[in-house]
């Protein structure tokens, strides 16, 4: 019998509600590759159930679309679905999304050597079936701790969007515009029709994201990314 089979038989499946080190998580985790998403959230896991086509998968889909949409167009912003993330020694979540910039553009979080995002996306987003999910409570506690500059939260059961942006220490959910509008302070021009999204119409979601993408916010944010590569050559 190899090592790896003999661990296999000796570490315990990572169950909800364990209490762990982020090292004993990893080494649980790794050792279960069948397992799809398990996440460390304040010291303890979670393992959520398998995931409902309306409730989790379209919805998922949709906001992919909409970030993948946003980084084509904007050098030094990447997109990432469902990576695991190293915040902190008791947390190791696995957004459904993120948005983050890269180290050279000046972004917070980093790729370590064995390919895990470690420190602080700008942006994460989190697909959750109600208010009563762990995603506004001890997640939310721990994204808001850890510096993540907003957090979107779709709770598909209530028909509600939640974007909430990170000030003074403190999460402040921004209220839509007079149009429905809810926009990123961070990305320039990353702006969200929400009830169109919620209606699940996408061709009106792209359409006002592409208005973010011309307006002169954002050409700006590109030409500051192309003027810094070009200093650093």
């Amino acid at each position: 019998m190899n090592s790896a089979s003999l661990d296999q038989q000796l570490i315990p499946a990572l169950e909800n509600g364990d209490r762990l080190s982020r090292a004993e998580f990893e080494r649980r985790y790794n050792l279960m590759p069948d397992l799809k998403k398990a996440e460390l959230i304040e010291g303890v896991v979670y393992v959520p159930s398998p995931l409902r086509y309306n409730r989790h998968g379209k919805p998922h889909g949709k906001i992919i679309a909409w970030l993948e949409v946003y980084a084509a167009s904007t050098p030094g912003v990447e997109v990432a679905d469902n990576a695991t993330v190293r915040l902190d020694l008791d947390n190791e979540p696995q957004p459904d999304a993120l948005l983050r910039l890269d180290e050279e553009s000046g972004g917070r979080s980093r790729i370590s050597e064995d390919d895990y995002v470690e420190g602080a996306p700008e942006l994460i987003v989190e697909i959750a079936a109600s208010s009563a999910s762990y995603d506004l409570h001890d997640k939310l506690r721990a994204y808001r701790r850890n510096g993540v500059r907003e957090y979107l939260v779709w709770l598909v059961q209530d028909r509600a969007f939640r974007w909430y942006i990170l000030e003074q220490g403190e999460y402040r959910q921004q209220q839509a515009d007079s149009l429905g509008m809810l926009s990123s302070p961070f990305f320039p021009g990353l702006q969200l029709d929400v009830q169109a999204l919620l209606r699940g119409e996408m061709s009106r979601v792209l359409t006002v994201l592409q208005e973010g993408l011309g307006s002169p916010e954002h050409q700006d944010m590109w030409r500051n990314y192309r003027e810094r590569r070009s200093s650093n050559r």
